[in-house]
């Protein structure tokens, strides 16, 4: 299970850029844009979390369980190079997640 993490932002020319505390950059932690997806979509922030999450894992915020349900990288052609320009995760609470999941399977059942 990740923990989120404080993170520290400044302003460049180019817009603002999140780095991840020291500490949490030594251990291989990213910032991360968190997305409860529940409707209507709720967002969490910004995070420092480990750069191998996938999808289903678990991680806390504040406190609250949440499950991921997707990871998205997305990029931007700049100069002729894609470079990242934002990493998501979108998260369901833990209780939402199973609920979702025990239904999917009820409707292939039937």
């Amino acid at each position: 299970m990740a923990m989120a993490s404080n993170l520290a932002a400044y302003q460049r020319s180019q817009g603002l850029q999140v780095l991840c505390r020291k500490k949490d950059r030594e251990r291989d932690h990213h910032p991360y844009k968190v997305i409860e997806i529940t409707p209507p979509p709720k967002n969490l922030g910004i995070r420092c979390f480990p750069s191998n999450l996938q999808c289903g894992e678990s991680v806390t915020i504040e406190g609250q369980a949440y499950t991921i349900s997707a990871v998205t990288h997305r990029y931007q052609l700049r100069k002729g190079k894609y470079e990242p320009s934002e990493k998501r995760l979108d998260v369901l609470s833990t209780g939402r997640y199973i609920l979702n999941l025990y239904l999917e399977n009820l409707l292939e059942q039937s």
